[in-house]
């Protein structure tokens, strides 16, 4: 006897839809944030919450699933999990094999912390 993944989970299938529209929502506008992914992330977190009213920690979490799948496509680089700390990000070169460790502090200095890089939220 079948059972449809509806009646066994419907959080999975609640969240999965969430995560596909945040991912849509990418795709249809990335074009107008090519020199800004973090408004382009942003953006979709507040369409989640505005829009679809996903709650902001769900919200979050989803787009930020979403982007990973947006910018996966087609690019090898990706951070070393297993040899990533709290406090230092390591990056491997998919192409030499090298591997770079980075600051988390060095991260939020020149991404977050950056005065030019603080915006408004955008309005949909």
């Amino acid at each position: 006897m079948k059972i449809s993944l509806k009646a066994q989970n419907p959080e999975r299938e609640y969240r999965t839809t969430m995560q596909s529209a945040a991912l849509c929502f990418m795709q249809r506008h990335q074009a107008e944030h090519l020199d800004n992914d973090q408004l382009l992330f942003t953006r979709a977190v507040t369409y989640l919450q505005t829009t679809l009213e996903v709650p902001v920690y769900l919200a979050e979490t989803l787009a930020g699933l979403a982007y990973g799948e947006l910018r996966s496509s087609g690019d090898q680089r990706r951070l070393d999990l297993a040899s990533s700390s709290e406090s230092v990000a390591v990056l491997t070169d998919p192409v030499s094999g090298h591997s770079f460790a980075i600051p988390v502090a060095l991260i939020f200095l020149h991404l977050i912390d950056a005065p030019e890089q603080r915006q408004t939220p955008p309005t949909i």
